[in-house]
């Protein structure tokens, strides 16, 4: 077996434990509660076995119930669980991708994966909790800047300081204002009915993480994914479907998810599929 497939699967097992954390993120940020305590049921409020956290696992044998008063478990935990997992083995493959196995072995390769993975993390924090309450917290933001600079200048794409430093100035004063200002601005005139201010930080620690090339194509991809996806939603609510009857032209849907996949798939696609996937 070689060294790229166990660390792949590395990346992954590691993403599971890492996803179930962001869970607990997502759930208690801005609640009080501390990061550290126990997990519990919320509806009964027992708190969890060992054998009942382990991450995707644990809801498949239980499917998705407590195994306590079986009352029902989001299906936010497995999902969340999977697609860090999923991001976390797809960002190790693209870091790895034309590299010599030997820079496997060195602290630069894990200090750019080790970044990436933070960026992502943060990244999946602010699209859930977004969605969840339709507001992005300025703390994630401040640090979602932080780390996307942090994984722009240990990028294995650049070698040399003053390369590292061109691309961070590039990432702070060029690309993420430019990705920043088109959002503020719909937020300005609309007195912010379309969009947050939130959303437009965002697009400031994207543009710093992927420069201003890829993050103008993460910022018409999505706009892209958004129109597809809010197409379906609403058919599907015409049609009365399941749970998503709720869905309507009125409908609002917080845009920071689209912001964040249109960002994740310009950044791990190869730059010929790029061009392909807006223009086709």
């Amino acid at each position: 077996m070689s060294l790229v497939v166990v660390l792949t699967g590395f990346s992954f097992l590691l993403g599971l434990v890492i996803g179930s954390f962001l869970n607990v993120v997502i759930c208690r940020y801005n609640t009080g509660e501390t990061l550290w305590g126990r997990s519990r049921c919320f509806t009964c409020g027992r708190e969890l076995s060992f054998k009942e956290l382990f991450p995707l696992l644990s809801f498949l044998i239980q499917k998705g119930k407590c195994r306590n008063c079986l009352s029902k478990i989001s299906w936010q935990y497995p999902i969340v669980e999977f697609l860090t997992a999923l991001l976390f083995a797809l960002s190790f493959l693209k870091i790895s991708s034309g590299v010599d196995i030997s820079m496997v072995t060195r602290p630069s390769f894990w200090a750019a994966l080790f970044s990436a993975w933070a960026f992502i993390a943060i990244l999946i924090v602010i699209a859930v909790y977004d969605y969840r309450h339709k507001i992005i917290p300025d703390f994630l933001v401040v640090l979602a800047i932080f780390l996307g600079l942090l994984g722009a200048w240990l990028s294995l794409e650049r070698s040399g300081f003053a390369n590292q430093m061109i691309f961070a100035l590039h990432g702070l004063l060029l690309a993420g204002p430019t990705l920043a200002l088109p959002l503020a601005g719909l937020w300005f005139i609309s007195y912010g009915r379309w969009l947050g201010l939130g959303d437009a930080k965002l697009a400031y620690a994207l543009g710093v993480f992927l420069g201003l090339s890829r993050g103008i194509v993460a910022f018409l991809l999505s706009f892209w994914i958004g129109a597809i996806i809010g197409l379906i939603l609403i058919i599907l609510g015409r049609f009365q479907y399941l749970w998503f009857r709720k869905f309507s032209l009125k409908s609002e849907l917080p845009f920071a998810p689209f912001l964040i996949a249109g960002a994740l798939l310009s950044w791990l696609l190869p730059a010929n599929w790029l061009s392909w996937l807006i223009f086709f």
